[in-house]
């Protein structure tokens, strides 16, 4: 049985980009068993993403959650696929990508428009307490447009707290918010490989022991000091980024590690989130506004 992380949808587009960055006829994307690496070659511009905002989550969850789908001018579509449902769970996200067409970016951007993506747009507040909200990104050549829903899977559809108009443009959002999250099984699309980051964050904080037996022995942390530049410094979470050999080193470590394994770094031990770096982000700092 599996499970998928949080789902947020932040879709941005710049159809101009197209012509020159992404190539029709690209071939698609090997096996799931094959890790894909960034290339140098490659377009880093996001042109569709899905995210959720807030919520009742621990503070470095919401610094280290990852966007859902994330679609790119040379057409990579990386999505944070299901994990296994045990405890603890593993310590890095299943991170995946596959390639579309440029054709086929087009015609997203072009449905988030439709769907109603449109900064500014108030889709209403309804009454569900502690829940996440979708936000919707659109960045086209006339500009940035961003449509964020609170509760958009969640809220009853006879909400009294909604307008019929607020109700209907959620749906209709909502329906957009589905199809993107479907097309990493949609009919042609290729088999996900693997996505393996060119940076990866470690997000750390003051290791406890949970007490349940679970976190196992601790391990020697293989990348840059912990625990690195404050993030949030009222909850103690900071961060490190590591590249090239230490990334190689810190990524090997982590997937033999659980969420509760417990990392050695200057005479003490961490608790670290991974949080991969998306080929559109770079350093702690683009972690900063996450929320």
């Amino acid at each position: 049985m599996t499970r998928t992380r949080g789902l947020v949808i932040a879709a941005a587009t710049i159809p101009m980009l197209l012509g020159a960055c992404a190539q029709p006829g690209t071939t698609p994307v090997a096996g799931a068993a094959d890790p894909v690496t960034e290339s140098a070659s490659q377009d880093t511009t996001a042109v569709i993403r899905v995210e959720y905002r807030g919520g009742f989550v621990p503070p470095d969850f919401l610094l280290g959650r990852l966007p859902m789908v994330s679609v790119y001018a040379d057409g990579r579509v990386i999505t944070d696929g299901p994990v296994p449902l045990i405890a603890p769970g593993p310590a890095l996200p299943n991170l995946q990508v596959q390639q579309v067409g440029p054709a086929v970016v087009e015609e997203l951007t072009r449905e988030a428009l439709e769907a109603g993506v449109k900064t500014g747009y108030d889709f209403g507040s309804p009454g569900v307490a502690d829940v996440p909200s979708t936000r919707v990104t659109v960045v086209t050549a006339e500009g940035t447009q961003v449509a964020e829903a609170v509760a958009l899977s969640v809220a009853q559809a006879d909400d009294p707290a909604l307008s019929a108009e607020q109700k209907a443009a959620r749906k209709k959002l909502a329906k957009f918010v589905d199809r993107l999250t479907a097309l990493p099984t949609a009919e042609g699309m290729a088999k996900p490989a693997a996505y393996v980051p060119e940076e990866v964050a470690a997000l750390a904080s003051p290791w406890t022991d949970p007490g349940d037996g679970l976190a196992g022995k601790p391990v020697a942390w293989p990348g840059p000091a912990l625990p690195g530049e404050a993030l949030n410094a009222s909850t103690g979470t900071h961060c490190v980024t590591a590249t090239g050999a230490q990334k190689d080193a810190v990524w090997a470590a982590a997937e033999k590690a659980n969420q509760q394994t417990p990392w050695e770094s200057a005479g003490k031990q961490w608790r670290v989130l991974f949080r991969p770096l998306l080929p559109d982000e770079s350093g702690c700092d683009s972690l900063r506004s996450a929320g």
